[in-house]
């Protein structure tokens, strides 16, 4: 992939010449029956949940297969919207809007208990002004989760990558796990994909329990931490400081 083309991900005309030409289906660094069991621990199957970036996977279906019951699918392609939308017009569980993921006014406040990422946040990074776009998307991720939501990152973004552009912006507490590359299942090192690795604040834990570029994707699992304990968390320490 050239360095221009890798800057056009965050463009809907690069997805719609993309999606005309490939009819798919694709799915981007995992499929859905490897990441189940961590998906299991933090979605439930009554719950409302969103896929951003979804493009022409088949991880919506999966997950409607595996007893899932509302599954919101966006894209900035409206190629891929309107494929999609056809496929899958007589599951109802699977709702499909074209949607730029940096601006979700459509949607309401609150209104989703999980989003699930795999790639999205990566293909901005990929482009141009890529902190503003990326934080704006995040903001918007926040907004539309309600207290206790959780947005589950998959990305190659390593600790020193990702998790200071998480942690600045003070929405949720950030829980990291790891899964083989689905092109590495050869490699020695295994992890359990559902026990979170232990975080610090800087990605030295990680690297020290990893070693240097380890074949894996991170699943970094923010979970929206509720506003009001958070201001009367706040309080005490000010009432403790005086």
């Amino acid at each position: 992939m050239t360095g221009a083309a890798s800057q056009a991900y965050g463009e809907a005309w690069y997805w719609d010449e993309r999606y005309r030409k490939e009819s798919g289906p694709f799915d981007w660094y995992q499929k859905y029956p490897a990441l189940a069991p961590l998906l299991r621990l933090y979605v439930r199957p009554h719950q409302r949940l969103l896929l951003v970036g979804c493009g022409n996977s088949v991880f919506g279906e999966n997950m409607v297969h595996d007893g899932y019951q509302d599954v919101v699918n966006i894209d900035i392609s409206s190629v891929v919207i309107e494929q999609m939308k056809k496929k899958y017009h007589d599951k109802p569980q699977l709702k499909y809007t074209k949607m730029d993921v940096r601006n979700m006014s459509d949607f309401e406040s609150g209104s989703f208990d999980a989003v699930i990422d795999k790639g999205t946040l990566d293909s901005i990074m990929c482009g141009q002004n890529s902190q503003e776009h990326a934080a704006k998307m995040l903001g918007e991720v926040n907004r539309i989760l309600n207290d206790k939501g959780v947005y589950i990152m998959i990305t190659y973004g390593d600790p020193s990558y990702r998790l200071n552009l998480l942690k600045d912006l003070q929405f949720w507490t950030v829980k990291l796990h790891v899964i083989a590359d689905r092109w590495e299942r050869s490699s020695k090192k295994t992890w359990d994909l559902t026990e979170p690795l232990p975080l610090q604040d800087d990605s030295t834990s990680i690297i020290n329990l990893l070693g240097p570029k380890p074949d894996v994707h991170y699943i970094y699992v923010c979970i929206k931490d509720n506003d009001s304990a958070r201001v009367e968390l706040k309080v005490e320490i000010n009432e403790a400081d005086k």
